[in-house]
């Protein structure tokens, strides 16, 4: 069975022989350069920089050779532009703070303020305010909020859909070359052709432009989605319209080499608790989750997959129910995600992709006995009768220690008899 293949049957919650592993196909499934770099050395690969192709969480690129040695089985087509305005390609090195020399985009702009933050421009223009910044000990940025005072009787929809429109034709040759790249690795596909996010906090404050307007600032948009509904019910109802008009466009273009949409990474669950209620979540999210999701389900053979961190337990049944088909990160470390408990109730009829071992505490933190033990136990819970995509619980942060990847890694070969 191909890598395809074993993705394809999980998905379709049948059994694939081994689990299907992700590192690196999304913006929320990847690890840090600093790992990936560290993960090349141990393995003995060619000696070059590491290119960081999110440069906002600053995530590496897994080049074919390290996806053989991991054994990785999907293979990502990432949106037209970074989360900084800008595309990867003209690439040029880079010093990492506190780390390896890396490479970065042409339009990868930075200067450093006067407390040694490092400050990055949106669409490389030095001549606006900058957008991001990374600490002085940092490992990666964090949005700069760049939201003009609110007039309460001046707020416009428009600019809040500013970054949304036609897709054009350029993008749409982008996606057509990159499916055909990524079909061709023989990985299933995963593709993010953005547009589709409703709320997603990445996204609110725009770090992608250059002079952001309407609600931009990340306790407004919360205290927004509570306070002015109606203002965010017609954002979603225009935006979630767009996005289906360019996915019709984007469609003939890629056709079934793709196997799954990334649609949103809103973020709904605390460690705790939920965001929302399920009643807010039914009436603010749900339809425009539902137009989206029935539309690629009546027009294509993708699946949908949705992220959110936190306690989401008491969502699952809404998130299926609004035809989502895929659960990413699944962190089992917050209240009411006991994976036991999250296999048996749902298992058959959402995809869990990620959850295979906990990066607050036993990647970071703990010993690899103890890494090897998670997984080994995570797949064991998670791999009955397929519906299931091993990867971390979001992203692999930089300052893991690396001994605990390669046992994570080391784990996932032994459990899928590979050791």
């Amino acid at each position: 069975m191909t890598s395809r293949e074993m993705v394809r049957s999980s998905l379709a919650h049948q059994e694939t022989g081994r689990v299907p592993v992700d590192f690196g196909s999304t913006s929320v499934t990847g690890m840090h350069v600093a790992i990936v770099a560290a993960l090349r050395e141990h393995y003995g690969l060619e000696k070059r920089p590491v290119k960081v192709h999110e440069p906002y969480q600053m995530l590496g690129l897994l080049e074919e050779d390290l996806q053989k040695v991991i054994g990785i089985d999907v293979e990502g087509i990432s949106p037209y532009e970074t989360l900084f305005g800008f595309r990867n390609e003209d690439w040029k090195q880079w010093k990492l703070p506190n780390g390896p020399e890396v490479l970065v985009p042409g339009d990868f702009r930075t200067i450093k303020d006067a407390n040694d933050n490092t400050l990055i421009f949106p669409a490389g223009d030095t001549s606006v305010p900058p957008s991001g910044r990374m600490p002085k000990n940092g490992y990666f940025f964090d949005s700069i909020i760049r939201q003009e005072p609110i007039d309460e009787h001046r707020l416009n929809v428009e600019d809040n859909l500013e970054e949304f429109g036609p897709v054009t034709d350029q993008v749409i040759e982008y996606f057509r070359l990159e499916a055909l790249r990524a079909k061709a690795t023989g990985r299933g596909v995963i593709a993010n052709f953005g547009g589709t996010a409703l709320g997603d906090i990445a996204l609110v404050p725009a770090s992608f432009l250059k002079h952001p307007r309407g609600i931009r600032d990340i306790e407004e948009w919360y205290l927004s989605t509570l306070t002015r509904q109606d203002y965010i019910h017609q954002i979603f109802d225009r935006q979630s319209l767009i996005a289906v008009e360019n996915l019709k466009k984007i469609r003939p273009a890629v056709g079934n080499a793709v196997d799954v949409v990334f649609i949103c990474g809103t973020d709904f669950g605390t460690q705790t608790s939920q965001f929302c209620s399920v009643d807010t979540f039914r009436s603010l999210y749900m339809p425009y989750y539902k137009r989206l999701n029935d539309w690629i389900h009546a027009n294509t053979s993708w699946k949908t997959f949705k992220h959110s961190c936190g306690a989401v337990e008491p969502l699952i049944e809404s998130l299926i129910e609004a035809g989502f088909d895929i659960l990413n990160p699944v962190q089992c470390s917050a209240a009411g995600m006991d994976p036991v408990s999250l296999k048996k109730t749902y298992g058959e009829r959402i995809v869990f992709w990620g959850g295979g071992v906990d990066t607050q505490k036993t990647l970071p933190f703990g010993k690899p006995a103890e890494v090897r033990e998670e997984v080994l136990r995570r797949c064991e819970i998670f791999s009955g009768n397929g519906g299931f995509i091993f990867n971390t619980i979001h992203n692999i942060q930089g300052n893991t220690p690396v001994e605990n990847v390669i046992a994570m890694i080391e784990a996932l070969k032994e459990f899928n008899g590979q050791a």
